[in-house]
């Protein structure tokens, strides 16, 4: 008696579903060509993510919800250097890794620049978001949103979430 053939696919272990959420430039370039030819309205945020916290979930969970693919740019070590002396607290591969493993999160890419400019240049994102502490005017690549016919949005923060203060709990600072 012959063996049924199973043609069933492989399953992909978490590790290799998370690096398949996390970007180079180009494979994100590809993969925003395909989204794009599929009407997917794209949204992008950005940060550090260093300690993820409920704060940011909430900012994360209502990004995504204003289309349907959220890309996150996530600073390098060395650009955290520049603009958070003493951190980043986790690596930039660790911090990829965790936020990859969100299912609201369809992708993550690196940047290593002080501001995430040129890579949303790069991404032309229908809807930028950023947390409450920013006002609209002074976010980071509104220009080029809005002129792309796109629009920023602010997320209001959770009171009592910020990494700074999970740091200083931690430390005996607060």
């Amino acid at each position: 008696m012959a063996h049924p053939v199973n043609y069933e696919k492989p399953k992909m272990n978490f590790e290799e579903f998370i690096q398949k959420k996390i970007f180079t430039h180009d494979q994100l370039h590809r993969a925003i060509n395909l989204w794009r030819f599929q009407s997917k309205k794209i949204v992008f945020t950005n940060g550090v993510f260093d300690i993820l916290h409920r704060g940011h979930l909430y900012i994360l969970n209502t990004a995504r919800s204003f289309g349907d693919i959220l890309i996150v740019g996530l600073n390098t070590n060395a650009s955290v250097h520049k603009i958070k002396p003493g951190r980043p607290i986790n690596d930039e591969f660790s911090r990829a890794d965790v936020l990859a493993s969100l299912e609201v999160v369809d992708a993550v890419v690196l940047f290593n620049e002080e501001t995430p400019l040129q890579l949303i240049t790069e991404i032309k994102p229908d809807v930028l978001v950023k947390g409450g502490d920013y006002k609209a005017e002074d976010v980071v690549g509104k220009e080029v949103v809005e002129s792309a016919g796109g629009r920023v949005e602010i997320v209001p923060l959770l009171k009592d979430f910020s990494t700074t203060g999970l740091i200083n709990k931690l430390s005996g600072k607060s």
